[in-house]
């Protein structure tokens, strides 16, 4: 006969000799729990055919194996989730740090609704103004950058576009922004000025972009006052 142990499910081949007619107190040998063995409830046909008991004991091995197996799967499958669960969290707090080392991944958080800042950055105080230069327009951006971030960063360029009524860029020029670094809280000055502006710009649109961006043909960037300021003050005293 095969005795299973109520509390571990480990199994024992058993002599119906052991166990008597009345039955009797057994003690599993792996988890020390007891438990009584009646003989009215073994099958008949396990006692009288040992082959047919090895056969039962066989399929409840295969089916403890099933079970192990299946569990085994269901935890490798939650493990799974919860490792790109995690990651994908991670991705979306850290998007800006996301952005910083891979750029090109910034129009994909754009296109699921996730706002990102790869510099660090906010605009803020903006003025524009369109001036003559007897005949030549001339228009001139200024403003500040504040350092929203929690570390301190290198100031980016500063693009400026102009737009006409339809949304086309007409022209674009860069500037510096002022002091080349920021720290968590500070704010730097820029100014840009777009000389010979097209009349038919109506829109202007700023954006920080890598240093590295400003075309080489393009004309120096024009500091802010404040530091063209000290610049100047700086060559008299010399």
């Amino acid at each position: 006969m095969i005795l299973t142990c109520p509390h571990c499910e480990t199994q024992y081949f058993a002599d119906d000799s052991t166990i008597g007619e009345s039955g009797r107190t057994v003690k599993c040998a792996a988890c020390g729990g007891s438990w009584f063995v009646e003989p009215k409830h073994l099958d008949e046909t396990v006692r009288r055919t040992p082959a047919a008991a090895h056969e039962i004991y066989r399929e409840k091995v295969r089916a403890q194996r099933r079970r192990r197996s299946r569990t085994a799967a269901l935890l490798s499958w939650l493990i799974t989730a919860a490792i790109f669960f995690a990651l994908g969290v991670g991705a979306i707090v850290y998007r800006n740090e996301v952005v910083k080392l891979w750029p090109e991944a910034g129009s994909a958080y754009k296109q699921i609704g996730f706002k990102v800042n790869r510099f660090g950055l906010e605009f803020e105080d903006i003025e524009r103004s369109r001036t003559f230069n007897d005949t030549i327009p001339i228009v001139t951006v200024s403003g500040k950058a504040l350092n929203i971030s929690r570390s301190t960063v290198d100031s980016p360029a500063v693009r400026v576009d102009l737009k006409d009524e339809i949304g086309i860029i007409v022209a674009t020029t860069y500037g510096r922004i002022s002091p080349a670094q920021l720290d968590a809280g500070e704010s730097g000055s820029f100014r840009v000025v777009v000389e010979q502006a097209p009349m038919e710009s109506f829109e202007i649109e700023l954006k920080f972009v890598d240093l590295s961006e400003i075309p080489e043909d393009a004309p120096e960037p024009e500091l802010p006052n404040d530091t063209a300021n000290s610049a100047e003050m700086d060559a008299a005293e010399e």
